[in-house]
Order: structure tokens, then C-alpha cells, then sequence
């Protein structure tokens, strides 16, 4: 499954690490942004909902390929906005990861 091959970690047991989110609009310049988080998707969605504040006249939208960099140990990846709202709407697998989801939800639906 491809979820499987870009998470880094399981939210159940990792704690939070420094991470970079970028994408690039449509005219060919690079956004990021810093934050932190336990999970690829949880990066993914912090890193949107930060982007999307800004004063860009292209926030990310779905079709976006978001790239996260980790650092300690420096990791990264590259995963479309599509395949994290897949994620963060499909099944959970545990209730923490469900709580988790639940909470994300409520941070991109925040203005």
C-alpha cells in the first residue's frame, strides 16, 4: 500500500520531529513551511493549513505534490494532498490514530 511505504513513522509511538513541507504553484515557486508533527500525514496537513494562511495566490490544492523533509534523521518524502485526504477520511486503526484523524480534520476546517 502506498501509505505504508511513505509513512514514517506510527503515531503510536513516535513523538513529534521537526519537519519542512513544500509544494510549487503553478508558476514554479517553491512554498515551505516548518512545523512539527508524528506522522507523514499529520505533517502534510499541519504543513497545508500553514501554507494556506500565508498570503499566496495559489495555496495547495489537491492535486499537489507536497514534499516533507525530516530532519533527525533526515528523511524525505513526496505525497499528493489526495492521497492524505484519502487517508484522513478512510478507516482508522486504532482509536488513538482515529482521535488523531478527528482532531486534523478540525485544524483544516479551522479559518
Amino acid at each position: 500500500m502506498l501509505f505504508d511505504r511513505l509513512a514514517f513513522y506510527t503515531a503510536d509511538t513516535v513523538a513529534d520531529k521537526h519537519c519542512r513541507v513544500s509544494f510549487t504553484d503553478g508558476r514554479g515557486i517553491k512554498h515551505s513551511v516548518e512545523i512539527t508533527a508524528d506522522s507523514l500525514f499529520e505533517a502534510a496537513i499541519r504543513g497545508v493549513k500553514a501554507l494556506r494562511s500565508g498570503d499566496w495566490n495559489e495555496p495547495p490544492g489537491g492535486a499537489v505534490l507536497l514534499e516533507i523533509e525530516v530532519s533527525n534523521p533526515s528523511l524525505k518524502h513526496t505525497v499528493s494532498l489526495r492521497h492524505v485526504a484519502q487517508w484522513l477520511n478512510g478507516p482508522s486503526s486504532s482509536p488513538r490514530e482515529s482521535m488523531k484523524k478527528i482532531a486534523l480534520r478540525k485544524l483544516l476546517a479551522a479559518k
